[in-house]
């Protein structure tokens, strides 16, 4: 079954059966690890931040139930994040490589990949307690699956079209308060912010794609695009934070100096792209979009 929820059933049990495939596809990732380790444990968080936002998008409907699952599942992605965090720096610097403008860039960026490997091996080893982890979160991924059937929502079509609205009207009223913080304070959290708003519609719109199969297509696009351009965005604000705070990681001075160059010069791109995307992906004010997926759900469900 895929990520999403229909208007013409009863909302309770959309939701509960979306969440407990999610679940059940992490504990299955973690499991069988069919490319490894670090892979189901990427794999897992993935499905562990589609339910938070499932959660989020119903949370007017049981906050309680809400409250409870989200520090569930924030923890569990938490404690499997230290590995995962630090093979995404890799994947920063590969991403710095195919913008690299001379050989010199190339050479200094071949360099940075290797000592990050190398960091995420030492990490990797540390971690000795990473299997003991792993059983851990599958052990809550089942307690969450339990917690299921404690959740309650509206049955009737009236009541969860107002309350996926105001969901959607939330989503998106923090996303317009991130861009117009991004566009007058050019600092990393704002961007992050922004980001995760992103996010969190990309999701909403798979969530409801038979609402508007063609116009949720090409806003989903659209906004996976967005989502993709503040990833980069944050993974080099990222790594600037190690760089400053692990400097002896990344050779001289004269080095450091020279990666933070090539970091800037790639931020600000992707900030100047993101920030013209954004204004796309959100050009319609959050209530009356909001109000249409209303009266689209409405004329579904009925």
């Amino acid at each position: 079954m895929p990520y999403r929820i229909r208007p013409d059933h009863p909302l309770l049990h959309e939701v509960q059966t979306v969440a407990r495939r999610e679940l059940e596809k992490a504990i299955e990732a973690l499991e069988a690890r069919p490319e490894g380790l670090h892979a189901a444990i990427h794999a897992a968080r993935k499905k562990f931040k589609r339910l938070r936002n499932l959660y989020r998008l119903i949370t007017t409907g049981d906050k309680e139930f809400r409250r409870q699952e989200n520090v569930r599942l924030r923890d569990a992605g938490r404690s499997l994040s230290r590995i995962r965090d630090a093979t995404a720096l890799i994947e920063t610097v590969e991403h710095l490589s195919d913008h690299a403008l001379t050989d010199d860039e190339a050479e200094t960026l071949d360099a940075t990949r290797a000592v990050l490997a190398l960091r995420r091996d030492e990490i990797a080893a540390e971690e000795k307690d990473l299997e003991a982890k792993v059983e851990a979160v599958v052990s809550e991924c089942r307690a969450a699956i339990d917690a299921l059937d404690t959740l309650s929502l509206p049955s009737k079509p009236r009541q969860a079209s107002r309350l996926i609205a105001k969901g959607w009207r939330k989503g998106l009223e923090n996303a317009h308060e991130a861009l117009e913080t991004c566009k007058g304070e050019s600092h990393g959290e704002a961007f992050h912010d922004l980001r995760k708003a992103v996010q969190a519609y990309w999701m909403n719109l798979s969530l409801l794609r038979d609402l508007w199969p063609s116009a949720f297509a090409a806003k989903r696009n659209e906004a996976k695009r967005l989502v993709d351009l503040l990833g980069h965005e944050h993974d080099l604000t990222v790594l600037t934070t190690l760089l400053d705070h692990e400097p002896e990681t990344f050779g001289d001075g004269e080095g450091q100096s020279f990666l933070l160059a090539i970091i800037i010069r790639r931020q600000q791109d992707l900030r100047r792209e993101a920030l013209d995307l954004a204004d796309q992906v959100f050009a319609d004010p959050a209530k009356h979009e909001a109000g249409i997926v209303e009266t689209l759900w409405m004329r579904a469900a009925t």
